[in-house]
């Protein structure tokens, strides 16, 4: 048996940060990776940082953008510290050597992306941002003698009674801990047709569940507009990043017109692709890249060439894939979770920032705000008593006919009839987000109900919590 101050369980942006920040404040750390430091999802993120940085701009015009994206269902606490806090963080990673790209004057070149009203996006290698970030934070944090590293290694299950974490079991042993912090990324791939890759079913959500620990804004999944529709083969829902569109790239109907504001929030952009789809009869939509620099965006362009694509002579075909889960693990804006001594950052955590639809690039600067807020709550946690007997329970990922039911029964539009027939999958993620999307008798964001179809006020701000017993219940958060 291993015995640490922390144990952080996830090798992404939010899983490094949380452990490097924990040993800098004079803790011990174990982080622990079920790959390579170098192959997580974070280090795919085409995306950037969202942060209040361009003269003009401030945190309250940020709140204001993410609050609207959010379709009534954001916690205000969470927007203010998010956006108030993500311009130091940019500061304190430039600060630590991350290269992001420079204007010709040498300042950040801020880029647009849909749901922002302002540039204010921070980037490296135009769409390489996730490479950048999670190679210089893995090298920050091997070399932190406070840090053990565990790569190649899975977490199967809580150390729980129930009452309390007591730390994390592992493929490898034991690990005990005053304080647990999951980083285990999404549930997009849950879904078959999916950004992502296929580590991201919601390891933490589904293990957290099972030591004891609330979830909640489940029915929440938020589906990338342009995702490379290629059906058969190995590039099929490819990521082509939102930041083209900030930079001029237009969505084209079956007839080559332009149909829609590629720069509203992704739930819109998704919902109006669907609706050109169905009228055109299940003709495809495609994305015109052929004014941008393929310089600006090197390996969109290098992808798309490998898929047999020439983005520079015809668009190229897209169509919504997951992306982005809103819901997870049910935390406060210090990442701590409703079983005492586990914590959650990043995608796998639900603060309630996102609301019902993530406003684009918030999710990195997430890591980071509410990262560092969890690694002091977790070092100031009570030293636990004696660990209980390990529980038998043991994680077990879902199947290939899981992702298929995910994707059929609760994709980009939903039924009632369907969402029942999920509820009874063997996945307990896939039965709870089923659970979750029949509780919410509405369509909002991310949650597009056929047969609920408009917003009702009465859900504003309403989060669906579900508990480890299975049971909902409906909160509002401040």
């Amino acid at each position: 048996m291993v015995e640490c101050d922390v144990a952080v369980v996830g090798g992404g942006a939010a899983g490094l940060w949380t452990a490097l920040r924990a040993a800098e404040l004079g803790g011990s750390v174990c982080l622990v990776s079920r790959t390579p430091l170098s192959e997580s999802a974070s280090f795919w993120a085409q995306g950037g940082l969202a942060a209040a940085l361009e003269p003009g701009d401030s945190p309250a015009r940020h709140a204001a953008d993410t609050i609207a994206a959010g379709r009534g269902l954001c916690r205000p606490s969470a927007v203010e510290a998010l956006t108030e806090e993500a311009p130091a963080a940019v500061r304190d990673l430039r600060e630590r050597g991350l290269a992001f790209d420079l204007d010709p004057d040498g300042e950040l070149a801020l880029g647009l992306e849909g749901g922002h009203t302002r540039r204010r996006i921070v980037h490296a290698g135009g769409s390489q941002t996730g490479h950048e970030i999670t190679s210089k934070l893995a090298a920050m944090v091997a070399a932190e003698e406070r840090i053990s590293v565990l790569e190649n290694t899975s977490a199967l299950a809580l150390w729980s009674d129930g009452e309390r974490c007591h730390g994390v079991l592992t493929g490898g042993g034991s690990l005990a801990a005053k304080a647990t912090v999951l980083a285990t990324g999404g549930a997009a791939a849950l879904w078959r047709r999916t950004t992502n890759p296929w580590g991201a079913i919601g390891a933490g959500p589904t293990i957290a569940s099972a030591a004891g620990a609330d979830l909640a804004d489940l029915e929440f999944c938020q589906f990338h507009p342009t995702a490379l529709a290629l059906p058969g083969t190995r590039f099929d829902g490819l990521l082509i990043t939102e930041a083209v569109r900030g930079e001029g790239a237009t969505l084209l109907d079956a007839s080559g017109r332009r149909f829609t504001d590629e720069l509203a929030p992704r739930d819109a952009v998704t919902a109006a692709i669907l609706d050109r789809i169905e009228a055109d009869g299940g003709i495809g939509v495609r994305l015109d890249l052929s004014d941008l620099d393929p310089d600006r965006f090197p390996n969109v362009f290098e992808l798309l060439a490998e898929a047999g694509l020439d983005p520079r002579s015809e668009p190229v075909p897209v169509a919504p894939a997951a992306h982005y889960t809103m819901g997870g693990i049910a935390v406060d804006l210090d990442g701590r979770s409703s079983l005492r001594g586990l914590y959650a950052v990043g995608e796998c955590s639900c603060t309630g920032l996102h609301g019902a639809n993530r406003l684009a690039s918030n999710s990195l600067s997430e890591c980071f705000v509410f990262g560092g807020r969890a690694a002091a709550a977790a070092l100031a946690e009570s030293a636990a008593p004696r660990p209980p007997a390990q529980p038998e329970w043991r994680f077990e990922p879902p199947t290939e006919a899981t992702r298929d039911a995910v994707w059929r029964l609760a994709g980009p539009l939903r039924r009632p009839e369907q969402l029942r027939e999920l509820r009874g999958d063997s996945y307990p993620l896939a039965a709870a987000i089923a659970t979750s999307a029949l509780e919410r008798d509405e369509s909002r964001g991310g949650h597009l109900r056929v047969d609920e179809p408009g917003i009702d006020p009465e859900l504003d701000g309403v989060h669906i919590v579900l508990g480890p017993d299975g049971t909902t219940r409906r909160e509002s958060w401040r």
